[in-house]
């Protein structure tokens, strides 16, 4: 692997800085061919670093000091201007003059899209950068799902250029030669949806280098019909967050009904044990980190809440992003796809 070097905003999350330093110490050992810069407040930090000799003693971790925090409940549109030597905005910093190659941040997530948007500016000729995220397929591999919240209104031309970026991203991390591109629907049929949707499906249909196989429902999120699936803000991210209030469900009734007897907690215990690896795909921690596609950098979007093991998962995707300069991959079909509407243009 190409040597790079990794951002990580210590300081944003629900969990503080402990998380993000531990997920550093199993990143260190896991890519011996990254380098990472931790920002934030050197006196938060400085004492948990002393507690991980693996990672204050090594060459290959830079602290860099940034005196500001951006809260969860910050407003987006204040804290670019009032906290100019944020973690958040150190961190973005570092990926927007070459010093670091991706960023990763668990902070405010609206702070986090604003900041980016101004600090990277989106690639030339896409309309609205885009939130996207793993979701597990029946068949063991993983589809992507965009936007997630980015943008809650889209016109029929942003979400054409979703499914653009989608499936650019699903060729390069998931090795998906001619990646499935559908947009989600109320239905299947043609008829269905509205006029937005409509006009998208026509302009996927058109792009060049682009296998768009028409609409899916909601059920279909996880059937492996597609692989990438694409709406707007507003429509995944109910989506999302639906999906995740029923896995909680299922998992606290599978826990309640597990422990009401001795012998299915036995059961339980050896058969999670045996089959293991097969339900590997199941923990939501290797799925943490959403990325903000579209811009001149790689930002990667750690749960608020995330473990120290999900966090290793989100520096993990932003790594996988950088190494196969992923930006830059985007920017060239997003040109191609701008080249060929020209060419049509004038051939009407």
């Amino acid at each position: 692997m190409t040597e790079l070097t990794i951002a990580l905003d210590a300081m944003g999350g629900d969990q503080g800085p402990d998380i993000v330093v531990t997920a550093l110490a199993r990143a260190l050992s896991s890519y011996t061919q990254v380098d990472f810069i931790l920002v934030g407040d050197q006196q938060v930090l400085q004492p948990i670093l002393d507690r991980y000799p693996a990672i204050s003693q090594s060459p290959r971790v830079t602290l860099q000091h940034a005196s500001q925090v951006v809260a969860m409940d910050d407003k987006p549109s204040a804290v670019v201007r009032a906290k100019p030597d944020s973690s958040m905005r150190a961190a973005l910093d570092l990926v927007n003059n070459g010093s670091a190659d991706a960023c990763v941040s668990a902070g405010n997530t609206g702070a986090l899209m604003a900041m980016a948007y101004l600090t990277l500016k989106p690639i030339p000729g896409v309309v609205r950068p885009a939130l996207v995220a793993p979701l597990p397929q029946q068949d063991g591999r993983q589809s992507l799902l965009l936007d997630l919240g980015a943008n809650p209104v889209c016109d029929a031309e942003t979400l054409c250029q979703f499914g653009i970026m989608g499936s650019v991203m699903a060729q390069q991390i998931n090795r998906q030669s001619y990646p499935r591109v559908a947009l989600l629907n109320m239905g299947r049929e043609d008829l269905k949806g509205n006029d937005t949707v409509k006009q998208a499906a026509q302009l996927l249909k058109a792009t060049p280098g682009i296998h768009y196989i028409g609409f899916v429902e909601g059920n279909d999120l996880f059937s492996g019909r597609a692989d990438v699936i694409v709406c707007d803000g507003f429509t995944g991210n109910i989506a999302l967050k639906a999906c995740e209030g029923m896995a909680e469900l299922l998992y606290h009734n599978l826990k309640q009904s597990i422990q009401g007897h001795l012998l299915t907690k036995v059961l339980a215990k050896l058969l999670f044990k045996r089959h293991k690896k097969s339900w590997q795909w199941l923990n939501p921690d290797q799925y943490n980190g959403a990325s903000l596609l579209g811009l001149r950098g790689v930002v990667m979007k750690s749960h608020g809440n995330a473990s120290a093991n999900a966090y290793f998962s989100a520096i993990a995707h932003a790594i996988d992003e950088a190494s196969v300069e992923l930006p830059q991959r985007i920017h060239d079909r997003i040109e191609h796809a701008l080249l060929a509407q020209v060419s049509d243009n004038r051939n009407e």
